[in-house]
């Protein structure tokens, strides 16, 4: 049988941790992908609507659409 990632995590011991560690922020950099998922939103679909719709763009076009059937006020 092979072995798999999760039984080489199980053999970590929490004693091999340390209490406490330092880590050094000099290098480190903005999120280069902030920006992007700033203005997404998610939604939990149905699992019935979830086998109807199976990309998001999808489900865009057909919300898109019942927008634009939406007589506006």
């Amino acid at each position: 049988m092979k072995k798999t990632q999760d039984s080489k995590l199980q053999a970590i011991k929490v004693d091999d941790l340390a209490e406490e560690y330092d880590f050094d922020y000099q290098k480190a950099h903005p999120n280069r992908f902030a920006d992007k998922l700033k203005d997404r939103m998610t939604v939990t679909l149905d699992p019935d609507v979830a086998k109807v719709f199976t990309s998001a763009e999808e489900v865009n076009e057909a919300l898109r659409a019942i927008i634009h059937a939406i007589p506006i006020k």
